[in-house]
This record gives structure tokens, sequence and C-alpha cells, in this order.
């Protein structure tokens, strides 16, 4: 069966997955992580594309971005990548690919729904059992959204700025998200969307992005 063609529109928040090939791990070393980081945030400003949400777990990456372009997302990603592989490879004397293959994506419905995938994102060393509460995981955008630490590569989503008048209210509404966990049906509905790349929204939303 052919593959859906991906889902992508300018200014519309795109969630993204991609794994390491046959779920192997990608990221080896701290540093492996830090040029991680440090090349999205690269790649991201030449393409156009803004970083709302961000965790990097041992063997795939979530990502919630923006795009002013329709192809910029893809873009970003290829380059990205491209870059990380040879990095690894050279670093690590391996050879061959390590990624799964194409990145796996859902177009993301602002009202309702953005936040819910950042909480996502950012709950996910959480459930895979590696740290009680995200703000004890180094490699996710949850420090910055909710606690307000330093990093240039996450550029707030404008329903984040909703939360507040000032950064201090905006991430005490942030933190007080986590408060609970997601609802089981939204981790589903968010699961099922990004692996099968459907809009992620109401039905409204979903008849409009086709």
């Amino acid at each position: 069966m052919p593959r859906r063609p991906r889902l992508s529109l300018p200014n519309v928040p795109m969630h993204l997955i991609q794994r390491g090939n046959n779920r192997q791990a990608c990221f080896f070393a701290d540093e492996d992580y830090r040029f991680y980081l440090e090349w999205l945030k690269d790649y991201a400003g030449k393409n156009r594309c803004r970083i709302h949400a961000y965790v990097l777990m041992t063997n795939h990456v979530h990502l919630l971005v923006s795009s002013e372009s329709g192809d910029g997302v893809a873009a970003l990603m290829k380059a990205l990548g491209q870059r990380y592989v040879q990095y690894v490879n050279r670093r690590y004397r391996r050879s061959g690919s390590l990624w799964e293959g194409r990145f796996r994506s859902c177009l993301t419905q602002d009202e309702g729904y953005l936040l819910a995938c950042q909480r996502y994102i950012e709950l996910n060393p959480v459930r895979a059992g590696m740290v009680e509460h995200p703000a004890e995981y180094r490699w996710s955008s949850y420090r910055v959204n909710a606690q307000g630490e330093d990093d240039l590569l996450i550029e707030p989503h404008e329903l984040y700025c909703a939360l507040g008048t000032d950064p201090a209210a905006r991430q005490a509404a942030y933190r007080e998200l986590f408060r609970y966990q997601l609802e089981p049906g939204m981790v589903d509905a968010i699961r099922r969307a990004t692996n099968g790349n459907f809009a992620l929204g109401d039905s409204r939303f979903g008849e409009e992005i086709g």
C-alpha cells in the first residue's frame, strides 16, 4: 500500500517523530544531544521554522514545529538528519542508516490540541519510566516552557503566549497543565494521527486540512 502523502501547510503546527532504525539508539553521549539541538536551531532558522517543543529520547525524537512554508519542515529534517548521521558515523566509526526512514507527522489544530501535544512531547520521559517529573529530564523543552530556562531554540506558539500576560504568569499556567497526566484518549489520538499522518483536531479541522 502506498504511503499517505504528508500533510504540511504554512504556519500550521506539526508534531513529528523520527525514530532510530529498528528502534536502535541514535544518541550515545551528552555531546550527541547537544550537537543535535545546535544543528536543529541552525536549520530551523535557515528554513524559517519555529520549534515550540521537543524531546530527545535515546532512540527517537519528538518535535512540535511550525513553518512559514509548506516544505520548510521537510527541508529542515532532511538537512538535520543528514548532518547528524554524518557526525554519528564519523564519531562512532559506523556506516549505514541511522534513521528508520522518513519521519512520521501530523498537523495539529491550535485550539484544544496544541498544548496537549506539547504536554505529550514533554511527558514522554515520564511515560517511559525514565523520570518521575518532566523537569528531571535534560533533553526536552519542559524547563524552557515551564520554568523559564534560557534556550534560544524555542519560539513559543501564540497559544502558549496567551496563557499569561508576562513570562512568569505563562510559566505558572503551563506548569499547572502538568498537575495531571494526559487523558488516555488524547494520548491515543496523538499517536494515531502522528503514525498515520492524519490531522490532529476536531472533525471540522480534519475536513479543512483534507
